[in-house]
This record gives C-alpha cells, sequence and structure tokens, in this order.
C-alpha cells in the first residue's frame, strides 16, 4: 500500500517514527506531518496563511500547518499518486470520548474519508510509552485486518486506543462506543500582571460515564484495545421530515 502517515505531535515525534520504520518493511510509507506539536486542533485548515512545507529527507515532509493541512497537502500536492489510506498516529495520549471531536489526530484522519480504504487513527494512552515494539506491531496487524474488509468502513473513520501495556499484559482487543464524558473541570486561572486582564488555561476532559455498552474509555482502564468506528458523513436525511414539520407549523 501507498501510505500517508501523519499525526499531531510532530514529524519527528518518536511513535510516528516507530511506526514509520515497521509499516516501511511493507509498504510505500510518506510522513507528511506538522513542523511542530499541534495536539487538540481537530480539523483546522489555515484557510487565511500561506503554509510552509520542508522536505525534511527522503519521504518525509514536515508541514508548517494543522494535521489536517498535511493530509490535505499530502494527497492533493506534494506527491504525484494517489495514496491508498491515511494512517494518522501513533499519539502520544489517548484519544477517546469527545475528545474525538478535538483531537488533531483524529482530524488529520478525517480528510482521508474517500480513499481507497478508510483512514485509521491510533493512539496509547501514555507520553512516554512502555513496549512501542508490541503497539506498533499490534497497530500493523489490525491496520491489515481492516484493509482486508475495507468495504465494512467506507467513509467512516477508525479509532484506535492502546492502553499503555507490553505484549505480556495484553487482554485482548474490543470493538467499543464512544464514551460520554461529564462537565469537564473550570478552566485555570492563572496569575496576570495587567489590569482588568486574566490568563486561563484548559483544565482535563469530564470524566468519563459509565454505560451499558462496552465503550472506548471501559476498554481502556480495563487493559483492552480499543476500536471505534466514527461517522464522518454529515448526512441529515433522516431528519429532513421533523425539521420540515417544525419549519412549516
Amino acid at each position: 500500500m501507498k501510505i500517508l502517515l501523519t499525526n499531531d505531535d510532530g514529524f519527528d515525534a518518536k511513535n510516528i517514527k516507530y511506526l514509520y520504520e515497521k509499516l516501511s518493511k511493507e509498504h510505500d510509507v510518506w510522513i507528511i506531518a506538522p513542523k511542530n506539536n499541534c495536539s487538540g486542533m481537530s480539523a483546522a485548515i489555515s484557510y487565511l496563511k500561506e503554509i510552509e512545507i520542508e522536505e525534511v529527507s527522503d519521504k518525509v515532509f514536515a508541514v508548517d500547518g494543522t494535521p489536517a493541512d498535511c493530509t490535505y497537502f499530502g494527497l492533493l500536492s506534494i506527491v504525484d499518486f494517489e495514496f491508498d489510506i491515511v494512517i494518522s498516529g501513533i499519539n502520544h495520549g489517548a484519544n477517546i470520548g469527545n475528545d474525538v471531536l478535538y483531537s488533531g489526530t483524529v482530524g488529520a484522519a478525517v480528510g482521508g474519508r474517500n480513499l481507497k480504504y478508510p483512514p485509521i487513527a491510533i493512539s496509547v494512552a501514555s507520553y512516554e510509552a512502555k513496549d512501542m515494539e508490541f503497539i506498533s506491531n499490534k497497530s500493523i496487524e489490525i491496520i491489515h485486518k481492516i484493509v482486508d474488509n475495507f468495504e465494512e468502513f467506507k467513509g467512516k473513520v477508525i479509532n484506535i486506543n492502546f492502553p499503555d501495556i507490553s505484549k505480556n499484559e495484553y487482554k485482548g482487543t474490543k470493538a467499543t462506543v464512544v464514551s460520554k464524558r461529564g462537565v469537564p473541570p473550570k478552566p485555570i486561572c492563572l496569575a496576570s500582571n495587567e489590569k482588568n486582564k486574566k490568563r486561563y488555561r484548559y483544565n482535563y476532559s469530564g470524566e468519563p460515564i459509565s454505560e451499558d455498552l462496552d465503550t472506548d474509555a471501559e476498554a481502556i482502564k480495563n487493559g483492552f484495545i480499543s476500536l471505534s468506528v466514527l461517522d464522518y458523513s454529515l448526512n441529515s436525511d433522516s431528519f429532513i421530515d421533523s425539521l420540515s414539520k417544525i419549519i412549516n407549523e
């Protein structure tokens, strides 16, 4: 396969380089990833600015823009062929629950929905994973399974989350729904020296809410790999009749 490999941590992040090395043994892999860390950028694009793209080395490009910019330019500009799939990750830190709405890792994957194979976002619930050898090898195993059954997931995004486990700790892989989160803690107010101005930063996400279904949060908590399907079709036809009744009352 011809693979566009990207992330939101930056082209030189440890995890993406690890996955690149493993994937390149069997596939034609190109890293097209942000020049700097862009966590939390979702699928934002740099619409009103010029973007510098540097060819760092053979098949490795650093984009001075967002993760979604990387996918956009990778698919439409940088190369003269069509990629088969976009793979985003392996992200430093999990992307579960409502976080998929803000995740730059997922945002980069979204742009690859119309390729031959469904895009895949991969994350691990650690900033210093203990066994990247296992996580990378298992990621590739799962990627191949999804590719072999790609018709089932046309137009969708596959979101994979690993707990921070070693090969000996592996319990299994679960198909999950995206968990719901409670209200997040208040933003953290920082000291400010200027009159009438305050500085804030984001706090942690809200805690996952317990549900009857298997969720990504529960799977990770219990030591399982989580696989979720994210639907970005933006198809609202099922609501047309309801909306028509409301506006025509």
